[in-house]
């Protein structure tokens, strides 16, 4: 195998190892924010059961990433670093929480708390299209119909907050 080649797939693989542990972070720091607004009662009622499935949801999809990262470390081919993801998993979910804190500010209300979980359905949305054309790079049906299995589904989420969002302006 030429040098520029290994180069090339040390590269795609950090890209994935990178791309993974975001996806992971943003999963995780996701169902603590449901849980966070609801226990700040900014999620009233009759939203709480949407936030709740998406949550729920959420928890799948970390569950999936991990089911497709432990194969891929345990691959000959591609062999990912578990703790590297992991790594880049904690600072994501962390940077997310102190995002949403200076989103929502002192005094947030339920509106901008619906807005901040249409931000970060935005920014899943865009990380697991990121995540998709990364793992065309790789040799892996588990990896590639997950990801785009999730990315439908959080697409989905993203309408989902939207339409909440919408609705609670609207009620106004």
């Amino acid at each position: 195998m030429s040098n520029s080649k290994t180069v090339v797939i040390q590269e795609n693989k950090k890209n994935l190892e990178k791309k993974l542990g975001e996806v992971l972070g943003l999963e995780r720091a996701a169902q603590k924010a449901v849980d966070e607004l609801i226990s700040m009662k900014l999620i009233k009622s009759d939203s709480k059961d949407e936030a709740k499935d998406i949550q729920k949801e959420a928890t799948s999809h970390e569950e999936q990433i991990q089911e497709v990262l432990l194969e891929l470390s345990e691959d000959k081919n591609i062999k990912l670093d578990v703790q590297q993801v992991e790594q880049t998993a904690e600072e994501t979910e962390q940077k997310v929480t102190q995002i949403m804190k200076t989103y929502l500010g002192k005094e947030p209300d339920t509106s901008e708390a619906l807005e901040f979980l249409c931000l970060a359905e935005g920014g899943e949305v865009t990380h697991y299209e990121v995540l998709n054309s990364i793992s065309t790079n790789f040799d892996n049906k588990k990896l590639s119909s997950t990801v785009k299995s999730i990315l439908k589904e959080e697409q989905d989420h993203l309408k989902r907050c939207l339409a909440l969002a919408k609705e609670e302006v609207s009620s106004k």
